[in-house]
């Protein structure tokens, strides 16, 4: 058995981010409201769908993603629509493969990239770089050491998974796989469910958290730690970024469940429910789903409080009364 291990340090900042994490995991313990939340999951899961899609220059907007899911008619790039078919029905698997399995990574691939690669399901046969323009800026290893390089970080998870937190392995791994690029395509999506999946195997509310859209809104930063990892020659900063970001996210999940609070507004949770998190939205489209008429009414009812409650943002926050401005469900 091999006895690679990744080079990378614990540092204060990520014991810190360890902490935070697992505290507010504690405190949200809502694996059995996500039971009784059927709509929620969904809209979780497709946003991690669009969000780590559009990573790759997918080019769906999340309602048309929506729509595909739906079975509705999509105008749109038919590759595009078929890798939404595609990584939907991956994440549905996530609950049922081993994350320390190559067997189930192959199988995965073989589901993220049907109709849509020859190499499904297969590690590549040829050489990989990342390019920025013209300008290879990464090389990913020979193709030839790509089994061997997996089998050692699969081994090392293997060994590790009882020493090392899962917040900090999954995180590893996902910087790991990137650099190895075991693929002929799909290694970013690959590497983003991939870290899911371990998370998901140690706390199953990870499964419908979407850190997929806390990367994409942090797409430079993200790429930024990887690049910088690739010089240093080990994954620390990437492990505090992606802890980073799962830290945030948590919160953004934690006020999803504020609605339940019984202080809530009925009228905010009416507000609530007709807004997908991550969707933008006009106080004119809102007014009109609910069937209100008086704007004012719908401002001092509706809206306001929901703002006041840090369960809705604007998107010019330093101008509230924009003609340009839309609504966020946080």
């Amino acid at each position: 058995m091999s006895n690679y291990t990744p080079p990378f340090t614990i540092t204060n900042e990520i014991l810190s981010y360890v902490s935070s994490i697992s505290e507010k995991i504690g405190r949200i313990s809502v694996v059995s409201d996500m039971d009784t939340r059927p709509r929620l999951r969904r809209d979780n899961r497709i946003r991690s769908v669009h969000s780590s899609l559009k990573i790759e220059a997918n080019s769906l907007s999340l309602g048309q993603v929506r729509d595909v899911l739906d079975g509705k008619t999509v105008l749109g790039d038919p590759k595009d629509i078929q890798e939404v078919k595609n990584a939907y029905a991956a994440y549905d698997l996530i609950s049922e493969i081993d994350p320390y399995s190559i067997k189930d990574l192959k199988r995965v691939h073989a589901v993220m990239t049907k109709y849509l690669l020859d190499e499904s399901g297969r590690f590549r046969q040829g050489e990989e770089g990342v390019f920025s323009g013209d300008k290879c800026i990464f090389m990913a290893p020979p193709a030839r050491l790509v089994p061997q390089l997996m089998k050692d970080l699969f081994s090392w998870m293997k060994r590790a998974r009882d020493s090392v937190h899962p917040l900090i392995l999954s995180s590893i791994f996902h910087y790991e796989f990137v650099f190895i690029h075991p693929f002929a395509d799909g290694n970013g999506r690959m590497a983003r469910f991939w870290h899911t999946a371990i998370l998901s195997a140690w706390k199953p509310i990870f499964e419908y958290i979407p850190l997929e859209s806390q990367i994409e809104r942090f797409q430079s930063e993200y790429y930024d730690a990887i690049a910088e990892c690739h010089r240093d020659g080990e994954s620390t900063l990437f492990i505090s970024f992606m802890l980073s970001q799962i830290d945030k996210i948590l919160d953004e999940i934690s006020g999803q469940f504020k609605i339940e609070n019984e202080h809530i507004p009925d009228s905010v949770k009416l507000l609530l429910d007709i807004m997908v998190p991550g969707d933008s939205y006009t106080s004119t489209a809102l007014m009109e789903t609910l069937g209100l008429r008086s704007r004012e009414g719908f401002r001092r009812n509706y809206l306001r409080p929901a703002i006041e409650l840090g369960l809705i943002s604007m998107t010019i926050p330093d101008k509230p009364n924009s003609r340009d401005q839309r609504y966020i469900r946080i």
